[in-house]
């Protein structure tokens, strides 16, 4: 394996981040800010407990997932998608790099800054409500897999899209629906039962569960099962790079 050259691509990404600080980090701590002044503040007024902990910290794993999420395939999407657009993708397929290693490249730095993005706002959510992380080896763990999940899938879609347009369509028109729809805002007791067995449909709804069951012992499924799908996604997405690669697929601006 090339190293320099993973290496070489990794910190490039993450300079861009430094470079984009107000979009990178800035408006995502803004809106996690929002949902918590939107939904812990006046919801949980009126919802006071949820699964015996208070809404407002309630929801903060959700929140932590959903930004988790969002971040990974943002970033993964447009690191492989931006060098396409511009035409610099010729100086990666004239390198000696194999397109595995532009994948650890970008997809390790996809990660890394979803996870900075993620503990800022943790921190962020401590300044609105008491947090106590029973488990925190579990959440790092269900926080990985998540990016690396959602980072895979957002180089799939860098590299599929030859507009803006595709590159936003799939957070816009599947993940954000999936989130609100995965009990980032709600257990899955409160909904009616039949609506209840459609959301297990959902997978985000097991890795929501599992953060969740990191920060206060519980959630709405149990752990294992959690576990397993987490590790699903991550293979699943894996199984789907290593396909398009094997069947030829070629980067190209």
């Amino acid at each position: 394996m090339n190293r320099h050259a993973v290496r070489a691509m990794y910190f490039h990404e993450l300079r861009r981040m430094r470079r984009t600080l107000t979009q990178s980090l800035i408006a995502p701590v803004v809106t996690t800010t929002l949902y918590f002044i939107v939904f812990g503040a006046i919801v949980g007024a009126r919802v006071p407990t949820v699964a015996g902990v208070s809404y407002g910290a309630f929801i903060v794993p959700g929140l932590l997932m959903m930004a988790l999420m969002s971040q990974s395939l943002s970033h993964g999407s447009f690191s492989i998608f931006f060098p396409r657009f511009t035409g610099t993708v010729y100086e990666l397929l004239s390198a000696p790099v194999s397109p595995y290693e532009i994948l650890l490249g970008f997809v390790g730095a996809a990660a890394t800054k979803a996870v900075l993005v993620g503990g800022v706002i943790l921190l962020t959510a401590r300044c609105f409500v008491p947090l106590q992380i029973q488990h925190p080896v579990w959440m790092l763990v269900f926080s990985l897999l998540a990016v690396l999940a959602f980072g895979l899938v957002g180089f799939l879609i860098g590299l599929w899209a030859d507009s803006f347009e595709k590159l936003q369509m799939a957070p816009q028109l599947v993940l954000t629906p999936l989130t609100f729809l995965g009990g980032s805002f709600y257990a899955l007791e409160m909904l009616p039962p039949a609506w209840q067995q459609l959301a297990l449909f959902n997978p985000l709804v097991y890795l929501i569960s599992g953060l969740r069951w990191s920060f206060y012992g519980q959630g709405d499924v149990h752990l294992w099962t959690s576990l397993a799908v987490a590790l699903g996604c991550v293979a699943a997405a894996t199984a789907t790079v290593a396909w398009t690669f094997h069947t030829g697929y070629k980067l190209k601006a």
